[in-house]
């Protein structure tokens, strides 16, 4: 949760007891160009005398302000001014400034997009996560506690508290995600998610592996079988009177990742404790829209499992059936994911909701083809349109990715009715793990598919660094505020 204290201001700057005035500046055509405060116009001259050229990301520092007890800091906007940079900004300022008390933000904008963008990057950005620090905690400053932005603009303290709201949620799914795998098993998720949801109007109802098994859920049960920690579905309600359309939700929960049999090497299966991201975003996703009273039902997915390597995991080419009697023969361990996904896309299917959505860090090919800071979404062009839509708003990259018939070829099996993946083809590999949940979604009430969206996180879901913008190393909670942003403007309206 963040824990930074928020606030506006119309005075001068130097009037405010803070300890640090935060100013920005411009990569313009000519040089770099101030923004700030009109108070602190005559720092312009002094930009380029100290090496300030307006970058992104550029954080100067600067000896007290005349009148006040503040130093000064010059951040860089980049070439624009604009909300996505405006937040990077504001972030980026608050991260840097880690263990100051207090900050003023002093860009002198006033569009209330700018301001209300400042706020979310720097509510963002000061976190910390500090679990397992013991003898170095000292080495951690503490985030800035408390921020005051310098606007003209009305902020009233409810949209402040909505931003601070979403921020903690992205929290938890920092939180979640940076935690080790050797504690954050599938019971232990279960009981964070309990835990995160207390307070919020939502159920929690978690399958332990005999109901998985009674169920027919074949993909989680399979994957999580050579684990001595079984696995879990956890589905997470929200119901509010008088909704009148419904968004599944389903996230993959591999709560760590060796690759089974068709084992990782040692260099890959760093970080894959962090492949449980798209259940940590989907468990969020509906306790932000709950106690936001967003008025649409919402159902989320978990599908929790270990993929280990023992005597009792599955081994290539063994044939599982899934929920809904389809059966895959699995012919690489390492292509869990999708496995443990199409039974929770049945299982989402069957209660013929209005939208499905998925999110999981499906592929190490999202990687190669998008980077590590642009997330790729296949599925209904509709829906998928409307996500990265979103994402231009909230400043996350989306990028629509195709999904060709042609690649289902590359799913047929042999024996059964489908394989996970083709061996030794690596060709379109994101687009090939859409294809096969694509298998999975069923149909709506009026006999239609339902409108669907795949999200693939891999690449952006954690910041292997360095440091950028309002994002630490560690997990970004990626995609949390776009699919808030997007369920909001096409089933809240």
């Amino acid at each position: 949760m963040t824990t930074i204290s928020i606030t506006t201001s119309a005075e001068a700057p130097a009037s405010l007891d803070v300890d640090v005035v935060v100013v920005a500046s411009r990569a313009g055509a000519d040089g770099p160009e101030l923004v700030s405060h009109s108070s602190l116009a005559h720092l312009h001259e002094h930009l380029a005398a100290i090496g300030v050229t307006g970058k992104a990301d550029e954080f100067v520092r600067l000896p007290a302000l005349e009148g006040s007890r503040a130093s000064v800091a010059i951040v860089g906007l980049g070439a624009e001014v604009t909300a996505t940079t405006a937040r990077q900004a504001a972030g980026s300022a608050v991260r840097q400034l880690a263990g100051a008390e207090s900050v003023a933000l002093a860009f002198g904008l006033d569009d209330e997009s700018h301001v209300h963008a400042m706020i979310e990057g720097a509510s963002i950005a000061a976190y910390a996560f500090t679990n397992y620090r013991v003898k170095t905690a000292v080495k951690v400053k503490s985030p800035v506690a408390s921020a005051t932005v310098c606007t003209s603009a009305t902020v009233s303290d409810e949209a402040i508290d909505r931003v601070r709201l979403i921020a903690d949620h992205v929290a938890l799914v920092r939180d979640l995600t940076n935690r080790s795998g050797g504690d954050l098993y599938p019971q232990a998720f279960a009981d964070a998610a309990t835990e995160a949801a207390e307070g919020a109007p939502v159920t929690v109802e978690v399958w332990d592996e005999k109901k998985l098994v009674a169920e027919g859920c074949g993909g989680i049960m399979g994957i999580g079988q050579g684990s001595s920690r079984p696995p879990r579905l956890i589905k997470v309600s929200y119901q509010p009177e008088g909704a009148t359309t419904h968004v599944a939700l389903v996230g993959k929960g591999i709560t760590y990742d060796t690759g089974g049999y068709s084992l990782k090497p040692a260099e890959a299966m760093s970080g894959m404790q962090n492949d449980m991201s798209g259940a940590a975003v989907t468990l969020a996703l509906v306790l932000a829209s709950a106690r936001l009273g967003l008025p649409v039902r919402m159902t989320a997915w978990l599908c929790m499992a270990e993929n280990l390597v023992s005597s009792t995991a599955i081994r290539v080419n063994d044939i599982l059936t899934m929920r809904g009697g389809t059966t895959v023969e699995v012919m690489n361990t390492d292509a869990e994911g999708r496995l443990v996904m199409a039974d929770g896309m049945v299982l989402a299917s069957e209660e013929q909701p209005d939208a499905l959505i998925d999110v999981a860090t499906l592929t190490g090919a999202a990687i190669v083809s998008l980077g590590r800071r642009t997330v790729g979404v296949m599925g209904d062009a509709d829906l998928v349109g409307e996500i990265v839509a979103a994402g231009e708003q909230t400043g996350e990259p989306h990028w629509h990715m195709p999904l060709p018939a042609e690649l289902r070829a590359q799913l047929d099996s042999r024996f059964a009715d489908m394989a996970n993946l083709k061996p030794g083809n690596r060709d379109g590999g994101m687009l090939v793990a859409g294809t096969f949940l694509k298998e999975f979604v069923g149909k709506g009430a009026d006999g239609n598919p339902i409108p669907w969206a795949h999200l693939d996180i891999a690449g952006a879901a954690v910041n292997e660094g360095p440091a950028y913008g309002y994002l630490a190393e560690g997990a970004t909670g990626v995609s949390l505020r776009t699919l808030l942003a997007a369920v909001e403007k096409r089933f809240a309206a």
